[in-house]
């Protein structure tokens, strides 16, 4: 599908380095769309002083107007930040999907929380990313918004399993993620564009 967005269900689950390595490993023009305000940061990108779909949403723009404030990344990656902060009652977001399913390949970074309802369209693939946490699963559970397919951060020593994960959330793992130092290091160095560990990237080739 053309438009995959990544959310979780509790913060500091991996979801913005999720969403950046999926796009840094897409060989093909992507995008990137920011929810959640952190992916320059992770990137290593100028933080936009501009505005962003956040800001858009609040507009009466048209959505080509988003192609006008993205940002490049690389040679085949754009990012479309996020501005002001978004209104997840907004009347846009149909308009959003519309024009993002028109284009190249996307991933959105969603933050935190289910995803506005309008973003579960049967266009676009959701993705949960998740740590094998008893805490964040309940929460995935109540948030009562089934995703298409869930990223395991795995951490070791964690005594729920990838079938445990499946079973709670009802989606199968469609990539595991190793917690890696080299990440960790690159998105504090602000490396992370210029620099994707390879390992990031094989793990995440079977959820691209």
């Amino acid at each position: 599908m053309p438009v995959t967005v990544l959310w979780a269900a509790k913060g500091g689950s991996g979801t913005t380095v999720v969403t950046a390595g999926l796009a840094l490993a897409c060989t093909t023009e992507c995008v990137l769309v920011d929810l959640a305000g952190d992916l320059p940061t992770a990137l290593g990108v100028a933080e936009p002083s501009g505005q962003g779909v956040g800001d858009w949403l609040r507009s009466d723009a048209p959505p080509s107007a988003l192609a006008d404030v993205a940002v490049e990344v690389d040679r085949t990656t754009r990012l479309i930040p996020r501005g002001q902060p978004v209104e997840a009652t907004s009347a846009r977001w149909p308009e959003l999907v519309d024009w993002l399913v028109r284009g190249p390949t996307v991933f959105v970074d969603g933050g935190t929380g289910a995803p506005p309802p309008p973003l579960l369209d049967e266009r676009v693939r959701t993705l949960l990313v998740t740590r094998a946490c008893y805490v964040a699963l309940e929460r995935a559970k109540a948030t009562r918004c089934r995703p298409d397919g869930v990223i395991l951060v795995a951490e070791p020593g964690r005594s729920l399993r990838r079938r445990d994960v499946e079973r709670c959330v009802g989606a199968r793992v469609v990539a595991s993620v190793s917690v890696d130092i080299a990440v960790a290091r690159a998105v504090d160095s602000g490396l992370l564009r210029a620099r994707v560990p390879r390992l990031l990237t094989r793990e995440l080739r079977g959820a691209a």
